[in-house]
């Protein structure tokens, strides 16, 4: 053990992806150490071994990670700056099939198209939306309507325009640097899965042990053990 006592910080993202399966504290957190020499073996320090088969997703304490590095540097000074509680999800890395890609890309736009079509056919239902614009042509020209008047033809354009607006979308460009609803509501769907996952591990006591290389050894509460 060596006698540092640098100020080591350590910042975790909730969700952190790797693409290996010798997952090293370089790979999880984020460092920052004023000694080089120690911010390089710290980062190389491995903390976890994925295995062939099994779960993608571990949950890791960065109580696990401050007991690891203090295993090295017991009078290192180790400042938490990210999060408490963080998500390790694997991915292998290979590339997907394109052609599933496609087809899965296909099924979602057809999926989200013809729903949303028959969400607002069905509200135009509800409203009553052609009787109402069929009393309004008559009641401002005196004929009857034909069925397709300048009333539903803006309303179409009126329609198409506000979606766009409204999801400040089009294509692969943004009409503003605002993000848009449908990123916000994906980012809140994100962060309420993340905190449900690693509240669940946590009841379950099933944080993953940083000192243990093999995610079959998790730390139950209470225990201060990192592997040893």
């Amino acid at each position: 053990m060596s006698a540092v006592k640098d100020k080591i910080y350590i910042k975790a993202e909730q969700d952190i992806e790797v693409d290996k399966r010798d997952v090293t504290l370089g790979d999880i957190v984020t460092l920052e150490c004023v000694n080089p020499a120690v911010l390089a073996r710290l980062k190389t320090m491995k903390v976890l071994k994925i295995p062939d088969q099994g779960q993608r997703r571990y949950v890791m304490s960065v109580l696990r990670i401050i007991e690891l590095i203090h295993q090295l540097y017991p009078e290192a000074d180790v400042e938490n700056v990210g999060e408490v509680d963080f998500i390790i999800t694997y991915e292998d890395g290979q590339t997907p099939n394109r052609l599933l890609h496609v087809l899965k890309t296909i099924g979602i736009i057809l999926v989200t198209f013809i729903g949303a079509a028959f969400s607002i056919m069905a509200f135009n239902n509800d409203v009553s939306t052609t009787k109402m614009f069929a009393q309004i042509y008559e009641l401002l020209t005196g004929r009857p309507t034909d069925g397709f008047t300048i009333l539903e033809l803006t309303y179409s354009i009126g329609l198409v325009v506000g979606i766009l607006v409204f999801f400040n979308h089009f294509g692969g460009k943004k009409f503003s640097v605002d993000p848009t609803p449908m990123e916000v509501e994906m980012r809140l769907y994100e962060n309420d899965l993340q905190m449900t996952l690693i509240q669940n591990y946590s009841r379950e006591q099933e944080e993953i042990d940083a000192g243990n290389p093999s995610p079959k050894g998790r730390a139950s509460k209470g225990q201060g053990g990192s592997g040893k």
